[in-house]
């Protein structure tokens, strides 16, 4: 019998196949249906074992790895504590649907004093795969999250090609900033000008030489993955997500593109979670609702 870190739950229609582990409700194959193409990122655990996280109730670090609230301290991992959780359940299926729940219990409490249902579906519809989040509070008070994803995907896919063959092309050219990351995963100033009146970023080995490209409220709603022999685009569209990270491990056969509600803190953060940037408020017994898309073309 298969323990539970290994349950998956697969569904397809005529274009794409896709699977989820139950552990974190994260996505780990994206699947051709006409010519069998894996798109996802398989997790080597020698490089990074991981194939798409999701972000709650923090995107990145955090100082000291914790957060202050109502003058009390919480400790909290990178990426808060959806990833890699075995407490997340499937909670409902149809032919070329899943959605998957966490609720509060006093595991989340420990680290986070919010009570919340967490919901993340994905939905397939033609050749797209649909990820969408809803957050309902459940508290007496207003809670406070920063959420996002984390999909990485497979470059370069064919035979005969490099990651060089690969690019990022915007919906428009932007002008664009990366911010820089210090000790401890922490936000820094603003670094180079990575996108110069362009709508492109070639992929190369040292691309990610300074970790994470890290965009703020770009122009752009969409993005896509592309080769240069024109022959296949992965387009994401994050209209719902102002911040947007790209990256992989130096040297690596993937690319991470993250949307991203939130950030990781500042070197100067002050560790109050209600001061975070970027921070989202959600009045009691309301709903918060974020999706991002993934559409394939070969």
């Amino acid at each position: 019998m298969k323990k539970l870190k290994d349950m998956k739950y697969s569904i397809q229609n005529q274009f794409l196949s896709i699977k989820v582990l139950e552990k974190g409700a994260e996505l780990c194959s994206i699947k051709s249906i006409a010519s069998n193409q894996e798109f996802m990122w398989q997790a080597d655990p020698e490089i990074w074992g991981s194939h798409a996280p999701n972000l709650f109730p923090v995107i990145g670090s955090l100082k000291k790895d914790g957060f202050v609230h109502n003058g009390k301290e919480y400790p909290m991992s990178k990426h808060g504590f959806i990833r890699n959780n075995k407490n997340v359940q499937l909670h409902s299926k149809t032919k070329t649907s899943l959605c998957f729940v966490l609720k509060s219990d006093e595991q989340t409490r420990s680290m986070y004093p919010f009570e919340f249902e967490f919901y993340i579906h994905y939905l397939l519809e033609g050749n797209q795969l649909q990820v969408k989040y809803d957050v309902i509070n459940k508290d007496s008070d207003p809670m406070l999250f920063c959420l996002g994803g984390h999909p990485a995907f497979a470059c370069p896919l064919y035979k005969n090609e490099k990651y060089s063959d690969y690019y990022l092309e915007f919906e428009q050219k932007e002008n664009a900033h990366t911010w820089n990351i210090v000790e401890g995963g922490l936000i820094g100033e603003e670094g180079k000008l990575i996108l110069n009146d362009t709508n492109k970023i070639n992929l190369c080995s040292d691309l990610f030489s300074n970790d994470a490209l890290i965009f703020k409220h770009l122009k752009s709603s969409s993005v896509q993955l592309k080769n240069k022999n024109g022959s296949f685009s992965l387009k994401m569209k994050f209209t719902d997500f102002p911040y947007l990270g790209i990256w992989a491990k130096p040297n690596a056969p993937y690319v991470c593109i993250e949307p991203w509600i939130g950030i990781a803190d500042s070197e100067n953060s002050n560790r109050e979670f209600s001061q975070k940037e970027i921070i989202q408020s959600l009045d009691p017994n309301k709903t918060f609702t974020a999706s991002y898309s993934i559409a394939i073309t070969e």
